[in-house]
């Protein structure tokens, strides 16, 4: 019986703690096209396939053409986010090229809570 406490136990701690890891604030800081990082900053082609660690990452193949929306900035800047039709998430800088840039300057912004969080149709996941 106590085996089986300690598994259960084990196996709480665990998912609590890959829970903490995908809610995880990634930077306080991004770069974005507007204040409001609505606008593209630019269009990318992947240059190889990712597949992200959680729901926060854009998965893609090598080839497909991703819109970037912001880039997190001070200490992770090889995190940017955009987006490939209907599926929008985090993805390494160096797995993509630019293809065309969108803006004239890039702005900072402090990164918000949500920029963090899962969404699936249209909801937030809280983890």
């Amino acid at each position: 019986m106590s085996r089986i406490l300690d598994q259960t136990i084990l196996l709480l701690v665990i998912s609590f703690s890959a829970s903490m890891q995908s809610t995880k604030v990634l930077s306080k800081w991004k770069k974005c096209g507007d204040p409001e990082c609505e606008k593209a900053m630019s269009r990318v082609q992947a240059t190889m396939d990712y597949l992200g660690p959680d729901c926060r990452y854009l998965n893609f193949k090598a080839g497909e053409e991703i819109m970037v929306y912001s880039k997190l900035s001070r200490e992770n800047e090889n995190l940017w986010t955009g987006s490939k039709g209907k599926d929008f998430g985090y993805f390494p800088r160096d797995a993509v090229k630019v293809e065309e840039v969108l803006i004239g300057e890039e702005v900072e912004v402090l990164t918000k809570e949500t920029d963090f969080l899962c969404l699936h149709e249209d909801k937030y996941t809280f983890e």
